[in-house]
């Protein structure tokens, strides 16, 4: 079945069957005839043909760092949503935490076998820059800030300052803290700098972990084998935080009459975990949507300008502190 013949079946003309596979602009008369002609024959159109036709694979290239995690998953879907109802696909690259596996998705998309680039990064090096400067289609960075491209990103110093005044306020006066390497910039650097801003920490009260629960709990039985005076415990993360919580249960520590724990990003399990944490929220399914509507307008020339959108937080007080 080819164009020419839906269009005869439907009587109409082959530009209108081309404008209706393509959602251009038909009347509501055609658009049912050649939807009813569709149905019917079982048409399906070749992508290959499309992309031939438009000069567009109606593809959009996603880049993350891991998919076993619940923020990005999170993220996903909101971009995920926003292509299903514009008639995007979503082609998916887990980078599994390896800056050269997204420096080599970013050199694959950028030369046109996607219509456009969303990457959800976590560190940004010159490499990267320069990679994401020379990308040749459309690309919005997401969960990092970087200038002159179009990013949508979360406030990690404020949230990090104001869970830190939170535990300060709650009389906690010997603050430890768990994070990630100040290579990633959002979670690590901006993170960090928000609490040293409310507190002024030493080092030995500092204990570098990766995003895993094992980490958190590796980090958290390093940190109190030598500062077991702690009653206050920043997690840069809630994967750190629950790790972190696990130990201190174990060694019969109670949270939070003992030590009192904080962290950032609302997943589910801290919603389930016991005690629940002290967490900030971070709105991710709403910033991939963003991204994805901002992707579109770029692919279709109708807002070529750069965005640095900034998402907020809100405190969610639960029972670790």
């Amino acid at each position: 079945m080819t164009i020419a013949e839906i269009a005869e079946k439907a009587g109409v003309s082959k530009s209108a069957v081309s404008r209706y596979l393509n959602n251009g602009y038909i009347s509501e008369k055609k658009r049912s005839v050649i939807q009813k002609v569709i149905e019917e024959t079982g048409y399906i159109p070749s992508s290959q043909a499309q992309t031939l036709r438009t000069g567009k694979s109606r593809m959009i290239g996603v880049i993350v760092p891991r998919i076993d995690s619940d923020s990005i998953s999170r993220t996903i879907a909101g971009i995920s949503e926003i292509l299903e109802e514009n008639n995007y696909r979503l082609l998916l690259a887990n980078t599994q935490n390896r800056p050269e596996k997204e420096l080599e998705y970013l050199d694959v998309f950028k030369n046109g076998n996607v219509d456009a680039v969303i990457f959800i990064a976590t560190i940004l090096t010159n490499a990267h820059k320069r990679a994401i400067k020379n990308c040749n289609v459309p690309i919005v960075i997401v969960g990092q800030q970087m200038n002159d491209v179009s990013c949508i990103y979360n406030d990690d110093f404020n949230a990090a300052y104001e869970l830190t005044k939170l535990l300060i306020n709650h009389n906690r006066n010997k603050l430890g803290y768990i994070g990630v390497t100040n290579k990633d910039k959002a979670a690590g650097l901006e993170r960090f700098s928000g609490f040293k801003k409310a507190y002024n920490i030493a080092e030995d009260y500092v204990e570098i972990s990766d995003f895993t629960l094992d980490g958190g709990y590796n980090a958290a039985k390093r940190l109190l084998s030598r500062k077991s005076e702690i009653n206050g415990l920043f997690c840069a993360t809630d994967t750190i935080a629950i790790g972190a919580v696990k130990f201190l249960k174990e060694q019969n520590i109670k949270i939070p009459e003992d030590i009192a724990v904080v962290s950032i990003g609302d997943s589910k399990l801290s919603q389930i975990v016991s005690p629940k944490l002290t967490t900030a929220k971070y709105y991710y399914n709403d910033s991939g949507k963003q991204a994805a509507k901002h992707i579109l307008n770029m692919i279709n020339k109708q807002d070529n300008h750069i965005i640095q959108l900034k998402f907020g937080f809100e405190l969610c007080i639960r029972e670790t502190i």
